[in-house]
């Protein structure tokens, strides 16, 4: 099919995601407007003497809860087990079946091509198998000489290791049980843009359906680094909050006592559609992709450009696209958006300049905003975050309501706007949702923003 003269619009119809709160949408979203914490100690492994022993677990979940034919997915890793629960409940919501319970590919919509079904996912690396790989270091190491000997590491890695195991640490392979799942035969991707990387996944499967490469893209995130290495790496980074006594209160981002994130795991998948494919099909939109917004900070692998230029080059681009002047009230007087996800990580560098950034960007109109972080609850589900996020800005076009930022009880006077502390805001009276914008900023200087509007009717 020839690309289209103009760009199409792109509705979300559908939405599915596995958090550490659990994994029914609408569910979840009540907990996270109660406050819930998922933030408990350590169950995957023993880490009770790691600095932080503590995090926001997946518990209780099973794939075949979500996907009915699962046994070409038994050696899956967690983290794509995670992808393919999240995108069975979005395929369901958008009506394109319910593969929970048939397990055919395509069910309920017997038109949709596949050849214009893509993938575009921000998928992290597999959870490496430790006992194998510390094994065969251990039984390759040349003491006389001082280092590992290649043959021997060779013969023990082919004894120890299992091959299935670790093609299955690749970062595409969600992408693949993804494509066999759902009979998707269109564009497919995956990135690794860090913490940023589900939002870039989303924007980039939304300019791909603009373009006319595709009618349904699945795209969103999924990653788990509760494991022994991925645990490590982020404590000798001190990025992680060591708070033991307290891990329930110690993801508080914009807190002056903040004292690094809590580590998180899960999925984040939405089906994007073009508008006019949707609407042929009898599809309910939830909510217009009006715009994306992507930049690199070029500064440091190790810190944010300090005074937030990164990020407010992605929401301006985002909001540019959408047609949205960020100093300009709305019909109603509102603010032009009325509510933002933060990225809002718990770091000191992170919430202060994501704050310094809107600000930037929205000038006077800034603290009139909703501006909130549920990593607060959720920890930091890292590639899957911005997913997940984007979500809740859905949500909160579709309820009126905005979830709050917990353990928020002692306000920095650098993170002054509002970060709809502890309470979940209820915006029905003063119009509702009627736009938002989920910001991701991940490790390495990536930004990308992704703004939302309520789908009113019409192609």
């Amino acid at each position: 099919m020839p690309r289209r003269a103009a760009p199409t619009r792109v509705v979300i119809t559908g939405m599915g995601w596995v958090t550490p709160l659990g994994a029914d949408v609408y569910s979840v979203w009540t907990k996270l407007l109660a406050g819930v914490s998922a933030v408990g100690p350590l169950t995957r492994f023993a880490g009770s003497t790691f600095a932080t022993n503590f995090a926001a677990e997946v518990r209780g979940f099973e794939l075949d809860q979500f996907l009915a034919d699962h046994a070409p997915h038994a050696a899956a890793h967690l983290q794509t087990r995670f992808a393919l629960a999240a995108a069975a409940q979005a395929w369901k919501q958008a009506g394109l079946g319910d593969v929970s319970r048939t397990g055919l590919r395509n069910a309920g919509f017997p038109g949709l091509n596949p050849r214009r079904v893509g993938l575009y996912m921000g998928a992290g690396e597999g959870i490496i198998d430790l006992p194998s790989f510390a094994g065969t270091n251990l039984e390759s190491w040349d003491a006389a000489g001082g280092k590992v000997d290649d043959a021997r590491w060779a013969g023990a890695a082919y004894r120890r290791m299992a091959a299935e195991r670790e093609i299955e640490q690749e970062p595409n392979a969600a992408l693949s049980h993804l494509a066999e799942a759902f009979g998707c035969r269109g564009p497919a991707f995956n990135c690794m843009t860090a913490c940023a990387a589900s939002t870039q996944s989303i924007g980039e499967a939304y300019e791909l359906i603009r373009r006319g490469d595709a009618d349904v893209m699945l795209a969103g995130g999924a990653h788990s680094m509760i494991h022994p290495l991925g645990m490590t790496g982020f404590v000798r980074l001190t990025a992680m909050s060591r708070r033991t006594d307290s891990p329930q209160t110690a993801a508080r981002p914009f807190d002056a006592t903040r004292d690094g994130f809590v580590m998180g795991e899960g999925a984040g998948v939405l089906v994007l559609e073009d508008l006019g494919h949707a609407l042929a099909r009898g599809a309910r939109p939830l909510a217009e992709v009006v715009g994306f917004g992507s930049s690199a900070d070029a500064y440091r692998i190790t810190d944010i450009q300090p005074e937030g230029a990164g990020a407010q080059a992605a929401i301006e681009a985002a909001l540019r696209q959408a047609g949205i002047d960020p100093r300009e009230p709305d019909a109603r007087g509102r603010p032009p958006v009325q509510y933002i996800s933060a990225h809002g990580t718990g770091t000191k560098e992170n919430d202060s300049i994501e704050t310094r950034a809107v600000k930037a960007v929205f000038g006077p109109l800034a603290p009139k905003i909703p501006f909130s972080s549920v990593k607060s609850m959720f920890g930091h589900l890292i590639q899957a975050a911005g997913a997940v996020e984007l979500m809740t800005c859905v949500l909160a076009i579709e309820t009126g309501f905005v979830p709050p930022t917990i353990n928020l009880q002692t306000p920095d006077p650098q993170c002054d706007l509002d970060h709809v502390p502890n309470r979940a805001r209820d915006l029905r009276e003063a119009g509702g949702v009627d736009v938002a914008i989920s910001n991701s900023f991940g490790f390495g200087g990536q930004n990308d923003t992704i703004a939302v509007r309520r789908w009113r009717g019409g192609a």
